[in-house]
């Protein structure tokens, strides 16, 4: 099965972005984002071809995870986009033409997936993190899975709030896996073949909501808590998930070290099961798990204060830094 990317597995980053009021889906290059709808459409109209506002928008759609649904017809036009931007389609001339590349930190970074369809978490992946737990979460003959909903997400730099009735909001560094193309019952041995590509994510958790029952939707689940981003790197460019090296640091003080060899359930696993009782599709997000090192199980335990930075970062695909801020200040 082709995956996503070309045969050399370049390395595009793809971006959900606002500025100016404007969302779009980019690609960053260097300290620049392509703003990809524009300069497809740019590069369409120097080609002398037709309809190209309404070629853009169907092909590049404001969302990165939503061009991942395109598939190769998308991914090839952004890489057009990309290649005309970067070699001076930028100046054309034409005054009335919007800008087709942006200074990476005036842009807004959003969730990559900005809504994504389903948000699928994986607990107590790790044997290092059920060990430091002390048998408050368990290992599981088969994958612990709970839900997100979209609305607790907040992308690449923007503030975690910690909300005021609890004290105990506590870091998970993730890889995530968003899929690609839709699968049902897919056969371990085919499942990397779904993915899109793979991005940051910290799971960050209100531990005393977590415990108010054995069902942890609502430690989970606070609003702008999911920290995702920047950017969903193509499944080709990362090759075997297997091995990334993974470590969250709280204000550059290093908490988690983990390599995602170390999963109990690996990604085929993973998608295997998933989709044994849910299809999959393009824009759903896994997070796999999160290794030991959370702050709960710390002595004495630490939880994130208003003030401090989380950056999670992993190997082959970015890091994801998000400041904590207090919810009566948001």
């Amino acid at each position: 099965m082709i995956g996503f990317g070309s045969a050399t597995g370049e390395r595009m980053r793809l971006v959900t972005f606002r500025d100016r009021g404007v969302v779009g889906a980019g690609a960053v290059e260097g300290d620049r984002v392509v703003a990809l709808a524009p300069a497809y459409q740019a590069w369409l109209s120097r080609s002398g071809q037709g309809r190209a506002a309404e070629r853009a928008a169907a092909l590049l759609p404001p969302s990165a995870g939503e061009l991942l649904a395109g598939g190769a017809a998308s991914l090839d036009a952004a890489r057009a986009a990309v290649a005309h931007a970067m070699t001076g389609g930028d100046r054309d001339g034409d005054p009335d033409l919007a800008p087709l590349t942006l200074p990476f930190d005036r842009v807004e970074l959003l969730p990559p997936v900005l809504l994504p369809p389903k948000i699928i978490c994986v607990g107590v992946n790790y044997a290092d993190h059920a060990a430091e737990s002390a048998g408050t979460f368990r290992a599981a003959p088969y994958p612990v899975l709970f839900a997100r909903f979209a609305a607790s997400l907040v992308g690449h730099r923007s503030p975690i709030l910690k909300p005021a009735i609890s004290d105990e909001l506590d870091w998970e560094g993730e890889l995530a896996v968003v899929i690609g193309r839709a699968g049902h019952r897919v056969a371990r041995a085919d499942a990397l073949g779904l993915v899109g590509g793979y991005s940051c994510f910290n799971d960050a958790t209100l531990r005393d909501f977590q415990r108010h029952s054995s069902q942890w939707t609502p430690g989970k689940n606070f609003a702008a808590t999911g920290g995702f981003g920047p950017w969903i790197v193509l499944a080709d460019a990362v090759g075997s998930p297997a091995g990334l090296d993974l470590t969250v640091t709280v204000n550059g003080e290093r908490m988690q070290h983990a390599s995602t060899a170390d999963m109990t359930f690996d990604i085929p696993r993973l998608i295997e099961y998933i989709t044994s009782f849910t299809p999959l599709g393009p824009g759903d997000v896994i997070a796999t798990g999160t290794p030991s090192g959370v702050g709960a199980f710390r002595t004495p335990p630490r939880f994130l204060r208003p003030g401090d930075v989380v950056a999670v970062e992993i190997s082959k695909v970015g890091r994801l830094e998000n400041p904590v801020q207090g919810e009566d200040s948001a």
